[in-house]
């Protein structure tokens, strides 16, 4: 069950990006470096302030959906109470979405999709190498060490 539920999980990260960059990659331009980002702004496809409000109206939602469905998968469908087993789970889910997040849809999705390249920006880089996401998602490991632990206080408050 808990694979199945991983995989639910990733699903709705997967669904809630394509959902915020719609049938346009400028949408989420925030994703970007910031060569790109810049080249971008050079060429007049958009501006600082529309990305921002968009990287605002989408990060919010974004990570508030995620936890209340981490919450309600370790609460309510895995019926767990003692924060050592909220724990447990929370890290196993931010930790798989971390590194589903590096490989599957920063190396694959990102890397070998042509909807992500921005016209005019083709000779930038804009795909992490493997180095650069391992070195983040090494670091992300770290944060949701912590994090888990806040997933599973909720948990348990409730």
């Amino acid at each position: 069950m808990l694979i199945i539920q991983l995989i639910l999980f990733c699903a709705l990260f997967t669904l809630m990006v394509k959902i915020a960059v719609g049938n346009n990659a400028l949408n989420g331009l925030y994703f970007y470096p910031k060569p790109v980002q810049e080249k971008v702004y050079e060429l007049g496809l958009t501006d600082r302030k529309t990305v921002a409000e968009k990287k605002k109206r989408f990060m919010f939602p974004f990570v508030a959906i995620l936890a209340i469905a981490l919450i309600l998968i370790i609460r309510v469908w895995n019926g767990i109470h003692t924060f050592k087993e909220a724990y447990l789970q929370a890290l196993l889910f931010l930790e798989v979405m971390n590194w589903y997040d590096g490989i599957v849809i920063d190396r694959l999705w990102v890397g070998h999709d042509s909807f992500w390249i921005i016209p005019g920006t083709e000779e930038i880089p804009f795909v992490q190498t493997w180095s650069q996401v391992l070195k983040k998602r090494i670091i992300l490991t770290l944060i949701w060490i912590a994090g888990a632990s806040i997933i599973a206080g909720i948990v348990c408050i409730l």
